[in-house]
C-alpha cells in the first residue's frame, strides 16, 4: 500500500513563500510522476505541477515562474517551492503519485490547506 504524507501548508500574505514536501512511503514503482494538484472552494482540483522520476516537469501556466516542483528519489519526496504567492493560490493542495499519464493507478495524499491573505 503506498501512503503519500505532505506537511508544510499554511497561511501567509500575498507575496510570500511557502514550500510544501510529500513523502511516498510503501512499495510502487521507482519509475513515477510525482505532483501536486490543488483545489478551491467551489472548483475542480487541478494540475499544478508534476515531474518525473528522470527529472521532467510539468507546470501549470498560473504556477509558471513562481513555482518550483523537485524531487529526492533517494527519500520518495517532491516539493513544491511557491514564491510570490497571491490569493489566488488559496487551496487544498494534493500530493499524487502515478506512472502512467494516460490513467491507470494514482494515489492521493490527505491534502495540506494553503491560504494566502491580500
Amino acid at each position: 500500500q503506498v501512503q503519500l504524507v505532505e506537511s508544510g501548508g499554511g497561511l501567509v500574505q500575498a507575496g510570500g513563500s511557502l514550500r510544501l514536501s510529500c513523502a511516498a512511503s510503501g512499495s510502487f514503482l521507482s519509475i513515477n510522476y510525482m505532483g501536486w494538484y490543488r483545489q478551491a472552494p467551489g472548483k475542480e482540483r487541478e494540475l499544478v505541477a508534476q515531474v518525473h522520476t528522470f527529472g521532467s516537469t510539468t507546470y501549470t501556466d498560473s504556477a509558471k515562474g513562481r513555482f518550483t516542483i523537485s524531487r529526492d528519489n533517494a527519500k520518495s519526496t517532491v516539493y513544491l517551492q511557491m514564491n510570490s504567492l497571491k490569493p489566488e493560490d488559496t487551496a487544498i493542495y494534493y500530493c499524487n503519485l502515478r506512472f502512467r499519464l494516460d490513467g491507470g493507478s494514482e494515489y492521493w495524499g490527505q491534502g495540506t490547506q494553503v491560504t494566502v491573505s491580500s
